[in-house]
């Protein structure tokens, strides 16, 4: 019991060194960590392409808001880079969106997302005949209509139902890193003590609940920009379930709402959705690293 006691206490000395925050480390005392990488995903492209609105795709305002959102990040974010999964109409697999932002040892991951409420369809009578009896019988169609009232933002973290997933994730991210610098990252971790593995767990989690800070902050500022809140909501979205860092999925609006469509494509909404993610940014970087 002592053994395992001393041991435990020196995994969680460990875990406190980390330059990756936890919970019980940040603020109090890890100051060494700092946000250096972004990745900033526009969501689908390519051939993933057929969400639309009346009169543009979902592919297309992703791409343009998350150029603008790069370019803001590193003029007004002193000493951040941002690297993003695409920079033109291409189809990135979802594996190799956070791929990337792993690869690139990335401290937040951003993925950049239009909703759209789905098609329904219903049979409707359009006529009606006379059959071979001479009675009157109905001749049906098929009418597919789309809600265009719904609007509002969302924001979405990984959430419990791919922890399963995860685990597996933060072994696999482990073994990477620790191949390339792990004494200079991790400080010595051993990735073939069975107990260090309760590191990653507890990374997991603090994933998770950076995950939802960081989303809380960007539904904060679209509410006050005048944004229908739709909340911060946890989902197993395969784009964050293998996510080495705090990462979001984001619904910047409702393609299908035509208010909401006109505002996401025009240059003064833009604008607006960057400001509110970038204020995001800076003020849940100003709380994990002071």
């Amino acid at each position: 019991m002592i053994t395992f006691v001393t041991r435990f206490a020196a995994t969680i000395c460990l875990i406190l060194s980390l330059h990756i925050p936890t919970q019980s480390s940040t603020n109090k005392y890890d100051n060494t960590y700092k946000i250096k990488t972004i990745v900033i995903d526009a969501g689908h492209g390519g051939r993933d392409g057929n969400t639309h609105g009346s009169f543009s795709k979902e592919k297309d305002i992703t791409l343009a808001v998350a150029l603008k959102l790069g370019k803001a990040i590193e003029k007004e974010i002193e000493g951040v880079k941002v690297v993003y999964t695409r920079t033109d109409d291409s189809f990135i697999e979802l594996y190799e969106r956070i791929g990337i932002a792993n690869r690139n040892k990335a401290d937040l991951f951003i993925s950049l997302h239009c909703n759209s409420m789905p098609h329904t369809s219903r049979r409707v009578v359009s006529r009606y005949v006379r059959n071979k009896r001479g009675r009157r019988v109905p001749v049906y169609k098929t009418i597919s209509s789309q809600n265009t009232s719904v609007s509002g933002v969302e924001t979405f973290v990984s959430g419990y139902g791919r922890l399963d997933e995860q685990d597996v994730a933060m072994r696999e991210n482990a073994s990477m890193l620790l191949e390339e610098n792990y004494q200079e990252n991790y400080d010595g971790f051993d990735p073939k003590d069975p107990e260090s593995y309760i590191i990653f767990s507890l990374m997991k989690n603090q994933y998770r609940d950076l995950s939802i800070k960081l989303a809380t902050f960007i539904q904060n500022e679209y509410i006050k920009a005048g944004r229908l809140d739709r909340g911060v909501k946890e989902q197993s979205l395969a784009v964050l379930a293998r996510a080495g860092m705090p990462a979001v999925l984001t619904e910047m609006g409702f393609i299908s709402n035509p208010e909401e469509e006109h505002y996401m494509n025009s240059a003064e909404g833009q604008a607006e959705i960057v400001e509110n993610l970038v204020n995001a940014i800076k003020n849940y970087k100003k709380q994990i690293e002071n």
